[in-house]
């Protein structure tokens, strides 16, 4: 899905130099898109040996907080992005102030921190699920009274792929894991019933054109996304009120790059807004196989002021993603099939719960291609 507009008046084209901030796999897929493209891509990690380093152009190997390295950056490129939000948002400021970066630090400081993210989602028209904000030890008898348990506590910041995170069944559960946790400020949700959970990811660019993906039915695993199936298995309203959510949330952010917004499906079909990621995200790595444009074209597009791309979806699809768990399987049991597209991300070092990898599984119906997924999956990892 797209709107009209007219495309940027200054686009950046193929020969100029596009930055990274990060180079994990999502800067090392986002490097390959822009490479093809015909740009040059820039990318600053502090990994000597980071898989987006491997096929940049220049590789500045520094901290995130490195003032040099970032003005050495900003003097390189003629335009930034990043690639997860943990980027210190200082970081994104100074570096703005001498070359242009998208998004702005503001997407980053909220995307950052769960408790300004629900605020801002609140007021753009989007429904949290219930929650209550601790700042405080004493905060945590009025959380237990307004939410209730079951319910589940979450760290403000840093957690991500179930990070900081505990299911909480009573107030000493609930004491315990405050304590766990830091006493860092945390938020309380309920605990609902969720029937599914699905993401939308949303393209914009410096002039307001926009376009999103086919939405994701996405499974966990220990807090990890475990695979996607497209097209999720929801109603199509469902699907139309997830995409327009999130092009509210980019309205109200005035954003530009790409957005990705997770939401719970409870099983009274309600729609609730659970996280947003202000990049590319793990649950539209089907894009690269199956839709004219992937999310990481759509970045370089953005960032550049270009037309958004096709966002079609050419078949039916299931991302499975490959963790240090299982490493390191038989291939061929990935290459017996001709309908699967594995993507390895270059790490050296296989850790538990590290992402190593993904493939995609296309068939003529989600069914076929689930079935083609778990049994590879299964095959892969011995169980």
């Amino acid at each position: 899905m797209a709107n009209s507009g007219q495309p940027s008046a200054t686009p950046i084209l193929p020969g100029s130099t596009l930055g990274v901030l990060g180079g994990g796999q999502l800067g090392r897929m986002f490097c390959a898109a822009a490479r093809t493209m015909g740009y040059r891509v820039v990318v600053l990690d502090p990994d000597p040996v980071c898989g987006a380093g491997l096929i940049a152009d220049v590789h500045i190997k520094a901290a995130y907080t490195d003032r040099g390295a970032l003005s050495e950056m900003a003097k390189q490129c003629d335009v930034i992005t990043l690639e997860f939000e943990n980027i210190p948002s200082e970081s994104v400021r100074f570096i703005a102030d001498k070359t242009t970066v998208f998004p702005a630090a503001e997407s980053l400081e909220i995307a950052q921190n769960r408790d300004l993210e629900k605020q801002f989602a609140l007021k753009a028209g989007l429904q949290p699920v219930p929650y209550f904000a601790i700042a405080q030890e004493s905060d945590l008898l009025q959380a237990a009274d307004e939410i209730g348990f079951p319910a589940i506590l979450k760290s403000n910041t840093l957690g991500y792929d179930g990070k900081g995170q505990f299911v909480i069944n009573d107030f000493s559960q609930l004491t315990e894991a405050y304590k766990t946790v830091g006493k860092v400020d945390c938020v309380l949700e309920k605990q609902i019933m969720i029937r599914c959970e699905v993401s939308a990811i949303i393209a914009r660019n410096t002039s307001g054109e926009w376009a999103s993906f086919p939405i994701s039915e996405n499974q966990h695993r220990n807090g990890v996304l475990h695979l996607s199936i497209v097209p999720a298995r929801v109603d199509e309203a469902l699907a139309q009120q997830a995409i327009e959510a999130a092009f509210k949330l980019a309205e109200a952010l005035s954003y530009v790059g790409i957005l990705a917004v997770e939401f719970f499906v409870s099983n009274e079909g309600v729609l609730y807004f659970n996280e947003m990621a202000p990049r590319p995200h793990n649950s539209g790595h089907y894009t690269k196989d199956a839709c004219v444009t992937s999310q990481f074209e759509q970045q370089v597009r953005m960032m550049c002021g270009l037309k958004p791309g096709d966002t079609r979806l050419m078949s039916p699809v299931v991302m499975v993603n490959m963790l240090g768990d299982l490493w390191l399987p038989d291939w061929q049991k990935i290459f017996t099939q001709s309908n699967i597209k594995l993507h390895l991300y270059g790490k050296t070092e296989a850790r538990l719960g590290r992402k190593m990898g993904h493939f995609n599984v296309l068939a003529e119906d989600v069914e076929s291609a689930l079935a083609v997924a778990e049994g590879v999956f299964t095959e892969l990892s011995g169980s």
